[in-house]
């Protein structure tokens, strides 16, 4: 197999936020986040609706994110065989479309349906614009940007469950108009974005191609780490965000409430990342990362005795606060981890963990509340990641 030629990433002196390439590259981020932020407010109202349990509701996420860890790889060897935009165009076009089908679903296996289908376009709209963003910048422009695409990021965690509450007000299927925009973004990126010289294969051999990725991944402390990150997005995604709506329903909180809650462990998870810099001079990764998860602990143990809807205010800023330091410093630690070659689908192959977790932690908090109720959801989640502080000497790679 011949190496791609090396790309020429973009030069300028002007501010990366500036430019009109990485704009378009956050805003095909921002798409994949909005699949699920915009619709875990809107959750209780499929359920009235469907007339749905609590173990079933989780589904709707799980249909959405279970082609994102099996469809996200496959993207990542697509886009370096043919091209970013032969994939990111159609891939944005089918968020929008089947989103937008979500809308008009008469019952709740056509709801599914279409979910996974929206999963199926937004399987590419994760790993490909961190692909794209190394392949305009380099050096501290390829940091700044980054920066700026992690910053929109906590941006949209606290917006997108607004804006999915407050249509959601007016009736549930309203929050399923967002992904419109999606249509936007891909025109956008189709006339708008200028991509270096483009790599390619002349003679492209898959097998050699997937071996060389294999032979990173399969290394002890990658593994390790990608388990805490499966951890950490069960925790959120089966206890959390599927659970702490439930919980805000049955104290009477309406969907713009519920959403507001949301939003506040969105921007306390912004903050917290922003502050990582700092909090790296004064403490290890490892200490770091037992604190977020005994953060994590006092959240879940503390929300079943909460009996009124803003006091759900502690139990949010907890998530957001440990969420803010353990993503991040896994998602450092393994890209230190990523060789040189293959970056693009290392770290293609390394993502599947978030939608994985994504997957498992609704399904998880199900079985949870059908054995325990409410309450075993959250001390379920609490004595897993007890499990996981206890476990983190062995997990966290040490520095050479």
């Amino acid at each position: 197999m011949q190496m791609p030629q090396k790309l020429n990433p973009v030069s300028s002196t002007k501010p990366v936020y500036r430019d009109v390439s990485l704009l378009i590259v956050v805003s095909i981020t921002l798409m994949e986040i909005l699949g699920t932020m915009s619709i875990n407010p809107v959750l209780p109202g499929i359920a009235r609706e469907f007339n749905l349990s609590p173990q079933q509701i989780g589904w709707v996420t799980t249909a959405f994110v279970i082609p994102i860890a099996i469809g996200g790889p496959i993207c990542g060897v697509l886009a370096d065989r043919f091209g970013r935009k032969t994939i990111l165009v159609p891939s944005l076009f089918l968020f929008a479309t089947a989103g937008v089908a979500c809308a008009f679903a008469p019952s709740f296996p056509t709801l599914l349906a279409w979910r996974f289908l929206q999963g199926v376009g937004a399987a590419s709209l994760e790993a490909l614009p961190l692909a794209l963003i190394g392949d305009l910048y380099t050096g501290k422009q390829l940091t700044a940007a980054m920066g700026f695409n992690a910053s929109a990021i906590g941006l949209s965690l606290a917006v997108y469950p607004l804006l999915g509450g407050g249509l959601a007000s007016m009736g549930w299927r309203n929050a399923f108009a967002l992904p419109l925009v999606a249509f936007l973004v891909g025109i956008w990126l189709w006339r708008s974005l200028r991509l270096p010289s483009q790599h390619h294969y002349s003679d492209f051999n898959f097998q050699v191609y997937l071996r060389g990725i294999w032979s990173s991944i399969r290394r002890g402390r990658v593994i390790k780490l990608l388990l805490i990150v499966v951890t950490l997005f069960v925790l959120l995604f089966g206890a959390y965000l599927t659970y702490i709506p439930t919980v805000a329903a049955s104290l009477g909180a309406s969907e713009i409430e519920i959403g507001i809650l949301l939003a506040s462990m969105a921007v306390f998870f912004a903050f917290t990342s922003s502050q990582l810099g700092w909090l790296t001079r004064l403490l290890s990764e490892l200490n770091l990362i037992k604190i977020a998860f005994a953060i994590y602990t006092l959240a879940l143990v503390i929300t079943p005795a909460i009996d009124h809807i803003w006091i759900l205010l502690i139990p949010s800023v907890l998530f957001g606060v440990a969420h803010g330091i353990v993503y991040p410093t896994t998602q450092a630690l393994l890209a230190e981890l990523a060789p040189d070659h293959n970056r693009a689908g290392f770290m293609a192959v390394v993502a599947i963990a978030i939608p994985l977790g994504q997957a498992i932690g609704p399904v998880l908090g199900g079985l949870a509340f059908g054995a325990w109720e409410i309450r075993g959801v959250f001390y379920a989640g609490m004595f897993l990641a007890i499990a996981t502080l206890v476990s983190l000497n062995y997990l966290i790679p040490r520095r050479s």
